[in-house]
């Protein structure tokens, strides 16, 4: 089974910066979204970030909260999915998870990473 491997969370000052990738272990067929989520301390799962595989063009969108400071991004060649995320702020403290989403099967498929830890320091 494909697994979601994440990586480049860590500790970092108010103001820096963190890239988090996602890379599967296999090949995911009929990829329709992939997104990051982030879960802080105490709280409930929320989507950060996202990006919807058009057949012409993919579309993105972003919490309301990190906009202008996140990016997400992917390369097609690996499946993989990327968050850029500067000027982080303590409240950005956080767990962060991966998640692709596809039509491989009768159902579908929804694949998580195991998530990385962001801690951001004042």
């Amino acid at each position: 089974q494909v697994q979601l491997v994440e990586s480049g969370g860590g500790l970092v000052q108010a103001g820096g910066s963190l890239r988090l990738s996602c890379v599967p272990s296999g090949s995911i067929f009929n990829i329709r979204a992939m997104n990051w989520y982030r879960q802080p301390p105490g709280k409930q799962r929320e989507l950060v970030a996202g990006i919807t595989i058009g057949t012409t063009s993919d579309s993105t969108r972003y919490a309301d909260s990190v906009k202008g400071r996140f990016t997400i991004s992917r390369d097609n060649a690996k499946d993989a999915v990327y968050l850029q995320m500067n000027s982080l702020k303590p409240e950005d403290t956080a767990v962060y998870y991966c998640n692709i989403n596809a039509a491989d099967s009768d159902y579908g498929s929804a694949y998580w990473g195991q998530g990385t830890q962001v801690t951001v320091s004042s």
